[in-house]
């Protein structure tokens, strides 16, 4: 079987670095291509030489459309309204999708799902096998415990991050609330501030930290009286990320068009 030519969407920033890094290292797998947007300084500069591999004579372009003509699967982190829109390019293509962009809505997700249809999408809101572990594990935990353990999802990021709450930490408060069968915007909490009353009895409570170069700090808390039990994740390096986005590229040749997500990829 020929290698799997994987695109990349935003390929000159650091998330799109290590994604080059890991398609180069990765076996089955070789560098089809990237884009950036059309006023990026890096447009017309060779890929390899922006992810520090050296020259490859694959110029960095902006035509999506032609990203997703020419590759077998296209890998995107990027901002939510350019996913959906890149996600009609990959249903026309029939081109696999990879996304790990996070803040998406409703309409965002709708326009993905409808895409699926005719290609295979994989979307996360975090690519890493050690953050879906704790997803899986913070559900049983959920399941497992009554309400009287308070649940509250602390997560970290650098200062560069956008989106709060992380996509992750929410995809976790939603993990909780299926353990506990409960609808998860009925009992979540996404910020606190002044006098704010007595903590209501099953909630799910959010809190947000950004400083420094953070790549990801994640952690579940159950708090109940006189018993604490915390589980944490934290990421010291994008590639855990870029490494779960080229997996789920590599899984998904072969898979009938559909929405899937890690848990698919990892049989979880």
């Amino acid at each position: 079987m020929d290698d799997l030519g994987i695109g990349i969407i935003g390929c000159a920033g650091r998330m799109g670095q290590a994604l080059a890094r890991q398609i180069v290292a990765t076996a089955g797998c070789r560098l089809a291509g990237g884009i950036e947007q059309a006023d990026h300084s890096a447009l017309g500069h060779d890929i390899g030489e922006a992810a520090g591999l050296g020259a490859m004579g694959i110029a960095i372009g902006d035509d999506a459309s032609a990203l997703f003509a020419n590759a077998d699967a296209v890998l995107e982190f990027s901002a939510p309204e350019a996913s959906a829109a890149h996600a009609r390019l990959a249903g026309a293509a029939r081109t696999i999708h990879i996304i790990g962009t996070t803040a998406l809505e409703p309409e965002h997700d709708r326009v993905i799902a409808e895409a699926a249809k005719n290609t295979v999408i994989v979307q996360a809101a975090n690519m890493s096998l050690g953050v879906n572990l704790l997803l899986a594990l913070t559900r049983q935990v959920a399941a497992a415990l009554d309400p009287d353990f308070d649940i509250e999802i602390v997560e970290m990021h650098h200062r560069h991050k956008a989106d709060a709450p992380s996509g992750t930490a929410l995809a976790l408060g939603r993990a909780a609330a299926r353990g506990r069968g409960v609808a998860h915007d009925a009992v979540a909490v996404r910020g606190r501030d002044g006098i704010t009353g007595a903590r209501r009895r099953g909630d799910i409570g959010y809190a947000v930290l950004r400083g420094g170069n953070v790549v990801g700090q994640h952690s579940v808390v159950f708090a109940a009286d006189n018993e604490h039990i915390e589980i944490t994740h934290r990421a010291g390096d994008r590639a855990i990320f870029a490494r779960g986005a080229v997996t789920a590229a590599l899984w998904a040749r072969g898979q009938p068009p559909g929405l899937y997500g890690m848990a698919d990829v990892l049989s979880l």
